[in-house]
């Protein structure tokens, strides 16, 4: 799928900053595909971006109104549907990463249909996949894999591809959930890829190409969570990635979701990713370990991003906040 920019951003009546952190994500990533800002009576969530109407969005050039709004359960709220087919009639597509589908709802499949609108239901892939070979392919592909799952590899990816922009290198990020998609534009979400397929997906996602040229792929899960290894073994074996980095948030007690399992270790679980991936690239090497520090107390990270380089022998940094100057220097 192919999702046109500008964007509208739909806010719909979210309760708080949190329900609204797939259209804060595309703010911050790709704030020049952002025109504005759409709000129904109620919501509390804000990016600070120009309040619109669709009408003034439309004639700002707005080409997709992207719901970037998650409520309880994922689904399309009824309260939305007169703005969403509003949208569609004045000639927006849609996008939307709910488990809730678009095209699910008679009206707005309806409207669609009858202005030529295109419904992006970017969590829900719209084509078939081949089972992967693990045929060598020309290009270079990094992969971020993680201790646990949510833990900042979409974000990790993302400041290592605007990194390696910046320095004038050939590299995509490419997307493998709902909100890198809206951010990217285009991509597959994996975790709904058939198992069989998974692999094949992310060899069609990032395919052969030029031999300078970088696939910044994102990861999903870790191989030591017990609910989505499979998704993170798939996307090991389809990257064909030849470089790795280590994604970890370090205030965690215990797997997301699963309380009597207990992180991994950071050595145990590089070695394990590496080890998963030299079955289709025997070359691989880690370049670096992304830290999210996000919860913890201002001023106590150096530290600990410090003890990490020491024991693997890797620049760890919060590339959120400090960038990805460091890995990228090792893939140089």
């Amino acid at each position: 799928m192919a999702i046109e920019h500008p964007y509208l951003l739909f806010l719909g009546d979210a309760p708080d900053q949190l329900a609204a952190k797939t259209a804060q994500g595309i703010a911050h990533w790709r704030p020049e595909w952002c025109l504005g800002q759409i709000r129904l009576k109620g919501c509390n969530a804000d990016l600070g971006l120009t309040e619109m109407t669709l009408t003034k969005a439309v004639a700002a050039g707005a080409r997709t109104l992207v719901v970037g709004v998650a409520n309880r359960g994922g689904v399309i709220s009824h309260d939305w549907i007169d703005i969403l087919e509003k949208a569609l009639i004045m000639g927006l597509d849609l996008a939307a990463g709910l488990h809730g589908r678009l095209a699910d709802v008679p009206s707005l499949a309806a409207v669609a249909e009858q202005h030529g609108r295109h419904l992006f239901d970017v969590r829900h892939p719209t084509r078939g996949f081949q089972v992967g070979t693990g045929e060598n392919r020309p290009g270079k592909r990094l992969l971020t894999v993680g201790t646990d799952c949510s833990v900042g590899k979409m974000y990790a990816s993302l400041a290592i591809e605007k990194e390696m922009r910046a320095r004038g290198m050939k590299v995509d990020f490419r997307a493998t959930g709902q909100s890198g998609i809206l951010i990217a534009g285009n991509g597959i979400s994996v975790d709904a890829v058939v198992a069989d397929f998974i692999s094949g997906a992310i060899e069609w996602l990032a395919p052969a190409n030029d031999p300078d040229h970088w696939d910044v792929i994102e990861g999903q899960g870790s191989l030591f969570h017990a609910s989505y290894a499979g998704v993170s073994m798939g996307l090991l074996h389809g990257a064909q990635a030849d470089a790795l980095v280590l994604c970890h948030e370090p205030t965690r007690t215990h797997m997301r979701g699963l309380p009597d399992y207990p992180l991994p270790g950071l050595k145990d679980c590089l070695e394990a990713n590496l080890e998963a991936a030299r079955l289709t690239n025997p070359g691989v090497s880690a370049v670096g370990v992304a830290v999210n520090t996000s919860q913890m107390p201002d001023g106590g990270s150096g530290a600990l991003l410090r003890s990490i380089e020491d024991e693997l022998g890797l620049p760890a940094v919060d590339p959120f906040k400090s960038g990805a100057a460091p890995i990228v220097d090792r893939l140089a």
